[in-house]
């Protein structure tokens, strides 16, 4: 652990050796091989925001790799990182900021933004606790990505419970910042429907985000919370949306008969 941080203070991996690989060498080339597999489009702006799966590395980390292959190309401006994601293990109440002054993957540590905390200090319905953030994985995931595609930067984890768009996107907005903060929103789609079934109702899912309706269900995506917000301040932001990568468990590791999708999306400023 780092010198900087006592123990205490660092929030340590809950997921690793179950949903990506606990040692760090191997962290290390599962994640390169990922993010070297993806065909970046070159043409698209730089993305303010994406959208990313969050399930094991063998489920749902092709998907995800093509979010941060695509951030890669722009990561001599990024210096910050805006994560949401839902509540998985913890009945929650709006949004949990943690108290933890780091997080750690085995790959290093991630130290939070201390400034970018202390702009939601005030604003309702956030509170400041590691209990949501202590077994959390759909944050966790995305940090070896990020540790391999960007290198160095500062983290604002959110873990959001009960909370509508406006409430989420009034959020966002105080943390929003300019081409160094990149904004994160972690959820997977439709959950253990047939293959059939899922790729129909994901498609619906994926229509609805790349027209911006901030009105998805948990049913649609376990992660809607933080999508309805970050389509909300898309919209009044005039972000587009662009699918980067779509699929399910059957099409990755898993059977064709209950399957969970997994879908990418950048957002960014055309005009």
């Amino acid at each position: 652990m780092s010198t900087k941080y006592s123990n205490a203070s660092i929030r340590a991996p809950a997921v690793a050796g179950f949903f990506y690989p606990q040692d760090p060498a191997e962290l290390r080339e599962c994640v390169s091989e990922l993010l070297g597999a993806v065909s970046v489009n070159a043409s698209l702006h730089a993305p303010k925001a994406f959208i990313v799966p969050h399930a094991g590395y063998v489920y749902s980390g092709s998907t995800a790799a093509s979010v941060y292959a695509t951030a890669a190309q722009h990561k001599a401006t990024l210096r910050r990182v805006v994560l949401l994601g839902p509540s998985h293990r913890v009945y929650l109440e709006g949004t949990a900021v943690p108290e933890s002054a780091a997080f750690a993957t085995p790959l290093g540590i991630v130290p939070v933004d201390v400034e970018l905390k202390s702009r939601l200090r005030d604003l309702p319905g956030v509170l400041e606790s590691d209990r949501p953030h202590a077994l959390e994985h759909s944050l966790e995931v995305q940090l070896p990505f990020l540790q391999l595609a960007i290198g160095e930067f500062t983290l604002l984890p959110l873990v959001l419970g009960r909370a509508s768009a406006q409430e989420v996107a009034r959020i966002l907005d105080a943390v929003w910042g300019d081409a160094d903060t990149l904004i994160l929103a972690s959820s997977d789609l439709s959950h253990y429907h047939s293959y059939r079934e899922a790729r129909r109702i994901d498609a619906q899912t994926s229509a609805a985000i790349m027209n911006r309706r901030p009105t998805l269900s948990g049913e649609q995506a376990c992660g809607a919370v933080a999508i309805n917000g970050l389509l909300y301040s898309a919209r009044s932001k005039h972000l587009d949306v662009q699918e980067l990568a779509r699929c399910n468990s059957g099409d990755t590791a898993g059977d064709k008969d209950r399957v969970v999708g997994y879908g990418a999306y950048a957002l960014y400023d055309a005009h």
